[in-house]
């Protein structure tokens, strides 16, 4: 996908500049190619996958009092991945189609299914599915409901804009909160990405949702810089950490 600037064409075919449009509103745009006969027929299709309860999914879910820990009555339905991903419903480039079997879930964008289940959010699951892929997932949605309200695959092109690491955006302070929480509540054990966001977390270096939903690239990209100089100074305790989880690849080198 190509850097969006602020003053180009938005994407959604409005005329308008992409400020003036959808900047700022990245989550709701692929609706927009959409009359509302199509966006209830998407999220219909979406909604009648038949449930499924892969690994501790329901266990998961059913354990987790939305009311009390996010002030809101929504509930988390599972629907099989791979039949999501054979739908190709991914939108236009907002929200990444990574349907490898090997990763395991996705959020979908709440966005699709509003319309059909104001009642529930849906999550896309494999049948091998992990407790930290599902923790991951789970904490997105909390993170969501209840923190930043940033939906992941929604913020390439403020990462493409304002030249800052998706994953810097993708993973704010609240959904490492989250992340810690779910972890602790499902004695789940990280894999090797998920123990580097939990080690900034409790180094307080995770960027604020209100940070990123501010749009300021100074202060983003400062932010950025803070966390990839603080991964290099501390390379060496954090590949100890990793190297024996799932999903390790190698010390990693972060650049100053």
């Amino acid at each position: 996908m190509r850097k969006i600037g602020r003053n180009d064409p938005c994407p959604c075919g409005s005329g308008k500049k992409f400020k003036k449009c959808h900047q700022g509103k990245e989550d709701a745009l692929f609706l927009d190619g959409f009359d509302k006969a199509g966006i209830e027929e998407m999220g219909a299709r979406i909604t009648r996958l038949p449930p499924v309860d892969y690994g501790r999914s329901r266990e998961m879910a059913d354990g987790l009092d939305m009311a009390k820990i996010i002030g809101k009555e929504v509930g988390i339905r599972f629907v099989d991945f791979e039949a999501y991903a054979a739908m190709k419903l991914f939108g236009n480039g907002f929200e990444r189609a990574d349907s490898e079997e090997e990763k395991g879930g996705i959020f979908i964008n709440p966005y699709k299914t509003l319309t059909a289940d104001p009642k529930n959010v849906y999550l896309a699951i494999s049948k091998g599915v992990d407790d930290g892929i599902l923790i991951h997932e789970i904490a997105h949605v909390l993170d969501y409901l209840g923190g930043s309200q940033l939906v992941p695959g929604t913020l390439d092109p403020i990462a493409l804009e304002l030249e800052v690491p998706l994953e810097h955006l993708e993973h704010p302070e609240e959904f490492g909160h989250w992340l810690d929480y779910l972890k602790k509540k499902f004695d789940v054990s990280l894999d090797a990405d998920d123990t580097i966001i939990a080690y900034l977390h409790e180094n307080q270096l995770l960027i604020k949702g209100k940070e990123i939903q501010s749009r300021n690239g100074l202060i983003l990209r400062a932010k950025s810089d803070r966390i990839l100089r603080f991964l290099h100074e501390h390379s060496q305790e954090l590949d100890q950490r990793i190297r024996n989880l799932p999903g390790y690849i190698g010390k990693r080198i972060y650049k100053d």
